[in-house]
């Protein structure tokens, strides 16, 4: 029987990701047999996602062939749906973005405007980058919101008045490809993961008009039994002042009411901040104005007290902050770091490393092309295109 770990889509992946670049890595790394190996290799390279090229280093002997993905074989389409803009991107099947656009929208317009436009500007990078739609494999969509993730359906998000049970995926129909839709954040946090992926348990933490957290055990992202883990923007939290915020979700005193961007430029404009955005606020903090460097810090400390409660529950290796507001950086992380560090059990914080994301702009993009990737180099599709190959090459 042929060994579980060399079936084509594991030895593909193996190669995607950089862990293993010949027939005699891939032997190694999987403990099947040379001709198992061999035979599900050849395969792949007839199926037009393996190519040959090249020589290794040799430990004696002849020098092994390399082996290099054909990131080439398609392309997917990666959409990055914000509550003020959207980011449309086409890349290749190792998330090289080959054409991108982003465009401010209004979430609250509703599926039909806003799905729209993100089909009119598919339309605009695929011509950018000299492709049909025909060449689209697969659609990855993130959107700020909880989705179910087995239909791509939007399930009551506070934030998308009108999205509440839209069929995301049946707006790229005509791609004739599978869609997938995920939480934003879910989204961010395959992005923050790279194409190499990873062994970690992570926590992503988006803060931008709203709050949420991406969860990743074992390098893989956990959803939960309905798909809406890591939802802490709903999470009840004691305001630095002592007041009663109410909340968009109907609830009082949410963190994400005291602590997102909307409730930073709501209390920046109440303390005579000339700011209209909260991109404006965090731009103002990081020019150095002692205002917005406060209210930056207390939010950060706010969201600390919540982080803490998940390093003591969860243990992860590291946090990485995104998001915009997250791009105030230092003061933010300095609030947050007081409070998690301050507030958590010293085995849990021991280790633990809380950063900035290096790409916040661009991790939605990458995660949701990855996300399409994955789905699209699932087990199936690969036997499928591997299997197909080896019946062709046999007529």
């Amino acid at each position: 029987m042929a060994h579980p770990s060399a079936s084509a889509s594991a030895l593909l992946h193996h190669v995607r990701t950089g862990r293993a670049r010949s027939r005699a890595e891939l032997i190694a790394l999987t403990g099947a047999s040379r001709n198992t190996v061999s035979a599900r290799v050849d395969q792949l390279i007839a199926a037009n996602l393996l190519e040959e090229g090249g020589r290794g280093w040799s430990t004696g002997g002849r020098p092994p062939t390399l082996l290099r993905f054909n990131s080439r074989a398609g392309c997917v389409l990666a959409v990055d749906l914000g509550v003020t803009s959207v980011d449309v991107a086409v890349t290749d099947l190792s998330a090289e973005i080959l054409a991108t656009v982003g465009h401010p929208i209004d979430i609250a317009e509703g599926p039909g405007p806003v799905l729209a436009e993100v089909d009119r500007l598919a339309g605009l990078v695929l011509a950018e980058a000299g492709l049909t739609p025909a060449d689209v494999c697969a659609v990855g969509v993130g959107v700020p919101g909880p989705v179910e993730f087995s239909t791509g359906r939007p399930v009551h998000p506070p934030i998308m008045p009108g999205w509440h049970d839209h069929p995301i995926p049946a707006a790229f129909a005509r791609y004739d490809c599978p869609v997938y839709a995920d939480n934003d954040v879910n989204v961010m946090a395959l992005g923050e993961m790279g194409i190499a992926g990873s062994v970690e348990d992570v926590l992503v933490i988006k803060v931008g008009t709203g709050i949420g957290c991406g969860i990743i055990v074992d390098g893989q992202v956990y959803r939960g039994a309905q798909g809406s883990a890591g939802d802490i923007g709903h999470i009840s939290v004691t305001p630095p002042d002592g007041r009663t915020v109410v909340c968009r979700c109907g609830n009082e005193n949410c963190l994400e009411a005291i602590a997102g961007g909307g409730a930073l430029l709501r209390d920046a404009i109440a303390a005579g901040l000339p700011v209209t955005t909260t991109r404006e606020l965090v731009q103002l903090a990081a020019h150095g104005d002692g205002r917005a460097l406060e209210l930056v810090r207390d939010a950060g400390r706010t969201i600390g007290t919540v982080l803490a409660s998940l390093v003591n529950f969860f243990n992860p290796h590291r946090i990485v902050m995104t998001g915009g507001v997250a791009q105030a950086g230092n003061p933010l992380l300095a609030g947050i770091r007081e409070a998690v560090y301050g507030r958590s059990l010293p085995l849990a914080a021991r280790a633990l490393d809380i950063t900035v994301s290096d790409a916040p702009d661009l991790s939605g993009r990458l995660g949701a092309a990855l996300m399409a990737i994955e789905g699209y180099l699932d087990e199936d599709s690969v036997h499928r295109a591997a299997a197909g190959s080896s019946d062709a090459s046999t007529r």
